[in-house]
């Protein structure tokens, strides 16, 4: 194996050629870096990032069916594997034109024997990684640890009844902290695929999340030990694979977060499949979040609504990538926070340039949300309404409720001097209809 491996031969770093014609893909039409749109770049405001684990370790394999997706990159020894992956991934980055990728520790480098040689591996494939980076420019959004996968994680690793268990997710998370560090990772995030229940007959609820703040508290403490300076991140998810999952969207993360005194310490990064999975609309949870200042970061992916499960589809509905943009440029921006690709080619999309794109895809969708939340915001039309809409907090009595010292004897007396309010519409055809003008 040689760095200088191709693994995606024939095709260029991708262009922008707004007007190319449909047939042409492997270009950008809507994406340009580098125009400015209300004071920043299109790559400042919407932060690209190509997730590891999908993009490089799937296979395309199914609860139904095998292996579809025969990698290059995947030929050796599992060590072998892990480097010619990393080759294989910076050429796709650097090609793509994004500046960020994001991984879980075990996607890296190989699970070994021991705690020991896990590191070890850890240690040799990030050493490369840091490499990689210093040369081309391209940085990490997030770290994350594989909490879920292994057998001794099959009861949960935070809120495991075993505290053993726990024990080495804690060493793992503090391996992945020290990773996080070395890389420069801008945000850490921790996804609790196994943090919750599948029958109420054997579990104690409220044990279970004390442990888990408990061991969000240790992460705290040992991240403030070691100087790293990066965001946490918590990922919503209601079920899968556990029946009741203890972060059930972006509502009950917060919730559990205030209880135990650490919102200080953590944002969420929302991912719209999730939430869909949650009942909820595929802008809910990034707006729920972004509401109460705990947005951090997107795992830009969609679902397929008629699906009960996962299926971490490319993003390419422009009416959700508009909604989520709007809520990004009104709360000012990700940062450190960003786009994160956490999604995967169809299993029977088998060409590597499907990998290409899926993303180059998913990026324009994007681009073109946030040109239509841009006009959206600068014409400034549904703000107007809704400003219009709340405009009785803005005086009198519905200032003081704004503020906090209105009184019930006060709405009494109001209510006997004004009498009954009238009927106000919603009009809510109408904000459809002008939204639906920029799409």
């Amino acid at each position: 194996m040689s760095a200088g491996e191709e693994f995606f031969a024939g095709i260029p770093r991708i262009p922008y050629f707004p007007s190319a014609g449909p047939g042409v893909v492997l270009c950008f039409k809507q994406y340009n870096a580098e125009e400015v749109l209300m004071g920043r770049t299109m790559e400042d405001w919407l932060r690209f990032s190509v997730c590891y684990w999908h993009s490089f370790c799937g296979t395309g394999a199914d609860p139904f069916g095998f292996q579809t997706l025969h990698r290059p990159w995947s030929e050796g020894t599992p060590m072998e594997a892990a480097k010619r992956r990393l080759i294989a991934a910076f050429e796709f980055f650097t090609k793509l034109g994004v500046k960020y990728y994001t991984f879980h520790d075990r996607d890296m480098a190989p699970e070994g024997s021991s705690l020991q040689e896990s590191n070890r591996n850890l240690d040799e494939i990030t050493d490369m990684a840091l490499q990689l980076q210093n040369q081309t420019g391209v940085k990490v959004l997030w770290v994350t640890c594989n909490l879920f996968a292994h057998l001794r994680y099959m009861n949960g690793a935070a809120t495991n009844p075993d505290c053993h268990v726990l024990a080495y997710a804690g060493a793992q998370v503090k391996k992945g902290l020290d990773i996080a560090k070395k890389l420069g990772a801008e945000n850490f995030v921790f996804w609790g695929g196994r943090e919750g229940f599948h029958s109420i007959h054997n579990t104690v609820v409220a044990a279970e999340l004390k442990h888990m703040a408990n061991f969000f508290k240790m992460a705290v403490r040992y991240k403030e030990h070691i100087g790293l300076k990066c965001q946490f991140l918590i990922e919503p998810k209601p079920k899968e694979p556990c029946k009741h999952q203890y972060d059930y969207d972006a509502m009950s993360v917060i919730g559990f977060l205030k209880h135990y005194g650490l919102e200080s310490h953590f944002k969420l990064n929302i991912e719209p499949n999730h939430t869909t999975l949650a009942g909820h609309s595929y802008e809910h949870d990034v707006v729920m979040a972004s509401a109460f200042g705990m947005l951090g970061s997107v795992d830009a992916n969609t679902g397929s609504p008629d699906l009960g499960w996962d299926t971490d589809q490319f993003p390419m509905d422009i009416r959700n990538t508009t909604l989520v943009m709007k809520t990004i440029i009104e709360q000012g921006g990700l940062q450190p926070g960003g786009l994160n690709f956490d999604a995967k080619v169809r299993r029977e999309s088998t060409d590597l340039e499907d990998l290409f794109i899926a993303h180059i895809g998913a990026m324009d969708t994007f681009a073109r949300g946030l040109r239509n939340a841009v006009r959206i915001i600068e014409d400034g039309i549904i703000t107007g309404m809704v400003k219009e809409r709340y405009s009785s907090f803005s005086q009198g009595l519905g200032q003081k409720v704004e503020d906090g010292s209105a009184t019930l004897e006060e709405m009494e007396a109001f209510i006997k001097q004004n009498g009954e309010p009238r009927v106000t519409s919603g009009k809510q055809e109408k904000y459809e209809s002008i939204f639906n003008h920029y799409i």
